[in-house]
């Protein structure tokens, strides 16, 4: 008797068939060319840690998302990652440490959380990111967000946007012109998150309003940006932003959220979020953070492509393949392998081409269409 639910999978997990494993694999691949080629190197972190360790270096990351387990060697708790560059800190402060600066790491993989969220269910993703270990410069900034753009263009991904935020904004304002106490920056910043302007004007911050309209295509908002910068507090950050939106003028659109917090918990003066037409939701996030632990400064992106791998999946090119009958031209068979074609061999007399979905037979030495 066959029990029907025994193969469901857990909510949230799937499988990849064919062409969505095909895409999946493609889409890492080209995005770590790209990154190899401007010279971060590939590290592999395990997917299992100790779970105080990893913990203590997610600062801003919700820890409550992890999966955690007790390892029974050492009888200590694990967690399954969540998010890989906690784990690439680790590595540049601990096996690295003494690497020359900038230094600059990939990664790939895959992370899983607990639960997803409304507008996404998934809890395994598929990870693709960089880090520039040692700056938090502007220019580093900028090659960190072309680099990510290009990452996405050699994955596939078109009408490619970036919308840059201020994670410290209302912290430089409260500090300055704009003072707040404590209990009322945690209010503000949540209420300009949510574009709340009764709320923000109850929470004492009307004063920040304004914020809440700096908002939209880059240029336009950067100048209601600077309008409002009175004492000059966001003049520095401000002149980044310029200097970041002229290096990837041309290559994407530019938007400006300045208040915008949500995913941006860790970063520092920079973050960015990533889209592309024809794909649901951010494609990735970035931004400037310190190293917990450590407390290096860094620069760095994670895309979760997931999303893109959906969106071209259907039209992914399994490769060109070709049936090989029994008894085939061994030699001509490699020959042609070499030259990028898949090649299917029969096991019986019964086998068919077509239905093992070959569009072309071994035969005489050359591949002739089924």
């Amino acid at each position: 008797m066959t029990i029907p639910t025994q193969d469901l999978l857990p909510e949230g997990l799937e499988d990849r068939l064919p062409q969505s494993a095909a895409a999946a694999a493609r889409i890492q691949r080209a995005m770590l060319d790209v990154m190899r080629s401007h010279g971060y190197d590939r590290v592999r972190p395990p997917l299992i840690e100790f779970e105080q360790s990893m913990a203590k270096r997610m600062d801003g990351v919700q820890t409550r998302r992890l999966f955690r387990f007790v390892d029974p060697k050492s009888l200590r708790s694990l967690a399954l990652r969540s998010d890989m560059t906690v784990q690439v800190g680790r590595i540049a402060a601990t096996g690295l440490a003494n690497a020359p600066r900038p230094l600059r790491l990939a990664y790939a993989g895959q992370v899983a959380r607990i639960q997803g969220d409304m507008l996404d269910p998934r809890r395994e993703y598929q990870q693709v990111g960089a880090e520039l270990i040692g700056s938090d410069s502007v220019a580093a900034a900028s090659e960190v967000v072309e680099l990510a753009i290009l990452a996405l263009e050699a994955a596939g991904a078109h009408g490619i946007s970036v919308d840059f935020t201020l994670p410290d904004l209302v912290d430089t304002l409260a500090d300055g012109p704009l003072p707040l106490t404590p209990q009322q920056r945690v209010t503000v910043r949540r209420e300009l998150d949510a574009k709340d302007a009764g709320a923000l004007v109850e929470a004492g911050g009307a004063a920040y309003l304004p914020l809440i309209h700096a908002t939209g295509p880059f240029p336009a908002a950067a100048e209601k940006l600077a309008a409002l910068d009175a004492t000059d507090a966001l003049a520095s950050r401000i002149e980044g932003l310029r200097a970041i939106a002229e290096r990837v003028q041309g290559r994407a659109r530019v938007t400006l959220d300045p208040s915008e917090r949500h995913g941006f918990e860790y970063q520092s003066w920079f973050g960015f979020t990533l889209y592309a037409e024809g794909v649901r939701g951010a494609l990735g996030r970035g931004g400037t953070y310190r190293i917990g632990g450590s407390e290096e400064v860094a620069t760095g992106f994670s895309l979760f492509p997931d999303a893109l791998v959906e969106a071209v999946k259907a039209a992914e090119d399994l490769g060109r393949k070709l049936f090989l009958p029994l008894g085939h031209d061994r030699d001509a068979a490699a020959r042609l392998r070499a030259e990028g074609w898949r090649t299917v061999a029969a096991l019986a007399d019964g086998d068919d081409a077509a239905l093992l979905g070959c569009t072309h037979v071994l035969d005489g030495g050359k591949a002739k269409a089924v």
